[in-house]
C-alpha cells in the first residue's frame, strides 16, 4: 500500500475515534456510491452527518481543507443524498449535514485536527 493511502486510512481511523468520543455513532466508513466514496457517515441526535476526512503530512501542498472545492462539495452532497436514500432506517427524522475533518502532521495519531461543521 502506498504511503499516501496508509496516511489517509490512519487519518480516517483517528477521525472516527474523535467523532465517537464526541457522541457520534459511526454508521459507515468508506461507503461507495454512484460517483464516489464517503469517508465517514455518522449520526448524533437529530443529525445525520457525512464527514470528508483529509490528511496531509505537511503544508507543502496546502492545507488539507483546500482540497474541498465547490465541485468536491457538490459530489459529497450527492453522495450524502444517495446514502440517506439507501439507509432510511438511519436517516428518518434526521437533518443531513456535511462536515470535514482535516489532519495535518506526519503522524495522524498526533496531527493537528480541525473539524468544520455544516459545509455548504
Amino acid at each position: 500500500m502506498a504511503r499516501k493511502d496508509e496516511l489517509g486510512r490512519a487519518g480516517e481511523e483517528r477521525a472516527a475515534r474523535y467523532l465517537t468520543a464526541r457522541g457520534y455513532q459511526v454508521l459507515a466508513r468508506n461507503w461507495r456510491g454512484d460517483g464516489g466514496e464517503l469517508d465517514v457517515v455518522a449520526a448524533r441526535g437529530a443529525e445525520l452527518v457525512v464527514i470528508e476526512v483529509k490528511t496531509r503530512s505537511g503544508p507543502r501542498f496546502g492545507h488539507p481543507l483546500e482540497a474541498i472545492d465547490a465541485r468536491k462539495l457538490a459530489r459529497l452532497w450527492r453522495l450524502a443524498l444517495q446514502w440517506r436514500a439507501a439507509h432510511p432506517e438511519h436517516a428518518r427524522g434526521r437533518v443531513l449535514r456535511v462536515d470535514a475533518i482535516a489532519l495535518l502532521g506526519r503522524n495522524p495519531a498526533t496531527a493537528a485536527l480541525e473539524h468544520l461543521q455544516d459545509l455548504r
